[in-house]
């Protein structure tokens, strides 16, 4: 058994225009002054990351992996959560989605698509020039607008939907394939892939690719109510990224999983930093442990209440103290014996 790697910080939530958010030196800096030995990256962000230069430059990603070991923090992974959302936008969400885009490319569904699929490509070649073997990602969604059956459902349509999802991906799964990249979508409410049953439906569809895998992050399952530590028995053999994030789910008599369209703060079903909300964690971390899982544990700050700084000195602490240092050899190994067959046969009563 391998023993999980971090704490690492998922810096998507802390890059900024003020100091120390705004550039990738004082930021990773900051990072490991928390405690962080990693951090994952967002492709899209120009504050901290060149993705056109990152995917071509292999003494561009030497120096900035460089001056990241510098100042104590290893890149995880790389993110292309907000261009692979991107990748499949049902028209409902056109406007919403535009804003992740470049303005010259707004109004214009099928150019951004295009782009989309673009900076994902490149996304898994700069992960490979970085020596990463997995890039985060939303799958994007067609399917979503018509999670609710009413009224009744179209036949066909939301296998229309996951032919379609699927028919987008696979040629970036290859690509994935050919840099030696697993992409790892983030199971997220929102995204076609939002659960176990949507992740196998497209699995179906793009043959069970190998390079289809899973971020797993606790706090969306809890917040649907799903079984997040069986999810790990049934999905392990995918499951190759973690969120360390948390959440709480309190329904009452005027609301539950669907949150009656209120803000986060007032939301029977609420993310929180790691520790402050429900998931169970030490059963989190024994399972992944158990089915031997390599890969970082990533705090995503997340929180309706907390202060974003707080939550991430506090997250990296809680990860420490959840990781579980694998053993080497069994607890009873001291009482082992070698190998006798005769001896095994005058145990059971057998003849020798």
């Amino acid at each position: 058994m391998r023993t999980i790697k971090g704490p690492a910080l998922f810096l998507a939530q802390f890059a900024g225009d003020e100091a120390p958010f705004n550039d990738w030196d004082s930021i990773t800096r900051w990072a490991a002054s928390l405690g962080y030995v990693g951090v994952q990256v967002p492709s899209g962000d120009s504050r901290l990351f060149d993705l056109e230069k990152a995917a071509s430059s292999q003494d561009w990603c030497d120096e900035f992996i460089g001056i990241a070991r510098q100042n104590g923090v290893e890149v995880t992974e790389l993110s292309a959560h907000l261009q692979g959302q991107l990748v499949a936008v049902h028209p409902a969400y056109d406007s919403a989605f535009d804003a992740f885009t470049p303005e010259k490319l707004r109004g214009n569904p099928k150019a951004r698509q295009e782009w989309a699929v673009d900076q994902v490509a490149k996304t898994l070649q700069a992960s490979r020039l970085l020596g990463l073997d997995a890039m985060a990602a939303f799958s994007g969604a067609l399917a979503w607008p018509y999670l609710y059956p009413w009224p009744q459902r179209a036949a066909g349509l939301v296998e229309t939907a996951f032919e379609a999802l699927a028919q987008r991906w696979r040629p970036l799964l290859d690509i994935a394939e050919e840099n030696g990249v697993d992409i790892c979508y983030e199971i997220h409410p929102g995204e076609d892939l939002h659960d176990g049953v949507t992740f196998e439906m497209f699995l179906d569809r793009v043959d069970h690719h190998p390079r289809a895998n899973m971020l797993y992050d606790p706090s969306h399952y809890l917040l649907q109510q799903l079984d997040y530590v069986e999810h790990i028995d049934i999905y392990h053999d995918r499951i190759r990224m973690f969120h360390v994030k948390d959440a709480e789910f309190r329904p009452n008599g005027r609301q539950g999983v669907y949150g009656g369209f209120q803000g986060w703060v007032n939301r029977a079903g609420r993310f929180r930093s790691p520790g402050d909300g429900q998931v169970d964690f030490s059963q989190i971390f024994s399972k992944l442990a158990q089915y031997d899982f390599g890969g970082w544990a990533v705090v995503e700050w997340e929180c309706a209440l907390k202060h974003p700084e707080d939550g991430a000195r506090e997250g990296a602490e809680f990860v420490k103290r959840h990781i579980i240092r694998t053993t080497p050899h069994a607890f009873d190994d001291f009482a082992a014996q070698a190998p006798d067959e005769a001896a095994n046969r005058r145990s059971l009563g057998l003849e020798v």
